[in-house]
């Protein structure tokens, strides 16, 4: 694999650019609707802390660390599947990168709030409209269509 990064080592990037480009949205969005930009972020730690992790306003290491931490984990998590996906096809080009990101952040909605237990959800739902939440996932297949064309662009012989 000589000028080639495995897709863990991409998932890696594309899913931190990814964490990166939700996390401003949350953030974004938040203020938007009234709520602290720190809101979402504390939210996601509902799974370690309970319910009200989402009403927290301010930064602290117990809701928007553990937050933070679980949503870029899972947003390298999500960018796994993607990167395995993407390197099964070599064209490299930036329609289909960006057409797998949304197919992917489309399955990650899915999973997300549809089939794992309330408990394992973002949390996001506490604290933002639904509206929010699926420009959220916008965002996210955004974020990991530009964090793969920037590692592939990155590599030595990328393929054109």
């Amino acid at each position: 694999m000589h000028g080639r990064s495995s897709p863990f080592t991409a998932a890696v990037a594309s899913g931190t650019i990814a964490s990166l480009t939700t996390t401003a949205v949350l953030s974004l969005l938040a203020r938007l609707e009234g709520r602290s930009i720190f809101q979402p972020a504390n939210a996601t730690s509902h799974w370690l802390h309970g319910e009200k992790a989402g009403h927290v306003r301010v930064a602290d290491t117990k809701h928007t660390l553990v937050g933070y931490c679980t949503h870029h984990l899972s947003a390298i998590f999500w960018a796994l599947p993607f990167e395995a996906w993407l390197s099964a096809d070599r064209s490299g080009k930036a329609t289909f990168t960006l057409r797998k990101a949304a197919i992917t952040a489309a399955f990650a909605y899915l999973v997300d709030y549809h089939l794992v237990p309330e408990r394992l959800t973002p949390g996001w739902e506490t604290v933002i409209s639904k509206r929010s939440i699926g420009l959220t996932y916008v965002a996210m297949a955004l974020g990991l269509a530009a964090g793969a064309m920037v590692s592939r662009s990155q590599r030595p012989n990328a393929d054109k």
